[in-house]
């Protein structure tokens, strides 16, 4: 009796054992397929993916691919992962993220008017605004939406840092990394902190001419210290907040700034549905207390160098610069908002009221939008270029960003917005 429970319970140990193997054998060999395949279709992704920390840890083709694409004809079965994906093994840092501004990239892009009447391929597409605000989570519809209109790898949002198939945690502390979106026109922030004494020292050290453990603060070492993924900023990327602060001028300078966003409707000062849809993206501090606790991350994140009073000083130095900029600004939005006031310029269809939109952008005409005319061109530049450079370059302390590239230009666009609305009251008192 005991010797055959003992031949029965060893044949169930060795069907159990091969068949383990057999499913094992299985399971490597569609992995191995799978490379062998895409060492000829996409070389490069299985490089990044042999080079990988995922690749000597188990995390396969199939666990972020799932099982059910097996051949060049099936290739739409293939899961293309997204961020929730990553978050079933990285959980601390999706939750974080989905508290940061990143996450709101998408729904940020989506929000602004221009984007819907801008080429689809600059909007999604992987080469224009959609090249960056892909970060942005998007929900099950915006995917599919996307798939349906050709942009079917527009849908995971940690890659945009950690490139696929490596997933780099060195390529994402790069600076460089960062580079790719916040620079140029509207966000100048990689060229105000590259050639800043802290991107200086970062590139000398990078050299090996500087200790390793010499102070070079990166855009992560401020904005995500110790890897924290829910970054945001005080004055965020419009560079405005609520409430209105207490200097009457700065408080009235602010309000015909929101009114120039569309937040504020121009005639009754009230909020519009624009105010909203700020809120729902996290676009603005709404509060005091909510400006006040990234003011205080950042004190001691630069008080991890510098002494908690010099830094201190230098924010404030930001602000006040920001005050002083803004007065420019209200004073060329009023004089370009007078000559729509007066029926010097038409309101364009698109717009909701007879006032400067800078939510239009530089549009030049085409498809349904009107014409922007040179002045309100003019202005937005002054607005979105220079002012951007002024308060980014204070921020990141770079002298000559903060001068001549923001303020010098701040004020070389308002005296050519005074001499065109000189110009044309002139041309209108001639015509009538």
């Amino acid at each position: 009796m005991n010797k055959t429970r003992f031949i029965v319970l060893g044949g169930l140990i060795a069907i159990f054992c091969f068949t383990g193997f057999c499913f094992s054998g299985l399971a490597i060999g569609a992995e191995e397929a799978c490379i062998t395949c895409h060492k000829k279709v996409s070389p490069g992704l299985v490089l990044d993916w042999e080079s990988s920390r995922h690749s000597k840890e188990g995390v396969t083709c199939s666990v972020c691919h799932g099982e059910n694409h097996t051949n060049a004809r099936d290739f739409k079965k293939a899961i293309l992962p997204d961020e929730h994906v990553c978050a079933q093994c990285h959980e601390k840092q999706f939750n974080q993220f989905m508290k940061g501004k990143h996450h709101f990239a998408w729904k940020a892009l989506n929000a602004l008017p221009i984007t819907h009447v801008e080429p689809d391929e600059l909007m999604e597409g992987g080469k224009g605004c959609g090249g960056c605000h892909n970060v942005g989570v998007k929900t099950k519809a915006e995917r599919m939406d996307l798939h349906k209109r050709g942009y079917r790898y527009q849908n995971n949002a940690c890659d945009e840092c950690h490139t696929r198939h490596s997933f780099s945690k060195k390529e994402a502390l790069d600076p460089r990394t960062c580079q790719r979106c916040h620079m140029g026109y509207d966000h100048p922030q990689w060229e105000t902190w590259e050639s800043s004494k802290h991107g200086t020292r970062y590139l000398i050290k990078e050299k090996g001419e500087l200790p390793k453990n010499a102070q070079a603060p990166t855009c992560q070492f401020c904005h995500m210290p110790n890897g924290n993924h829910d970054n945001k900023t005080a004055w965020g990327f419009i560079g405005v907040r609520l409430p209105l602060p207490k200097d009457k001028q700065w408080a009235a300078d602010r309000v015909t700034i929101l009114k120039a966003l569309g937040v504020l409707n121009p005639v009754t000062g009230k909020p519009t549905a624009r105010l909203d849809v700020i809120k729902s993206v996290d676009m603005v501090r709404l509060t005091d207390a909510a400006w006040k606790t990234q003011r205080e991350k950042m004190i001691k994140t630069c008080s991890r160098c510098h002494s908690e009073s010099y830094a201190k000083r230098q924010l404030a130095y930001g602000d006040s610069m920001l005050r002083k900029a803004d007065r420019l600004m209200a004073e060329g939005i009023n004089i370009v908002a007078g000559l729509y006031r007066d029926g010097i310029i038409k309101k364009p269809k698109n717009y909701a009221f007879a006032y400067p939109d800078f939510l239009y952008f530089m549009r030049t005409g085409g498809g349904n939008m009107e014409h922007m005319s040179h002045i309100d061109q003019v202005l937005f530049q002054m607005y979105m270029k220079h002012r951007m450079r002024t308060y980014q370059g204070i921020f990141h302390l770079n002298p000559d960003y903060a001068y001549w590239y923001g303020w010098a230009m701040m004020t070389k666009d308002l005296g050519e917005i005074k001499e065109l609305a000189k110009t044309m009251r002139a041309t209108a008192k001639i015509e009538k």
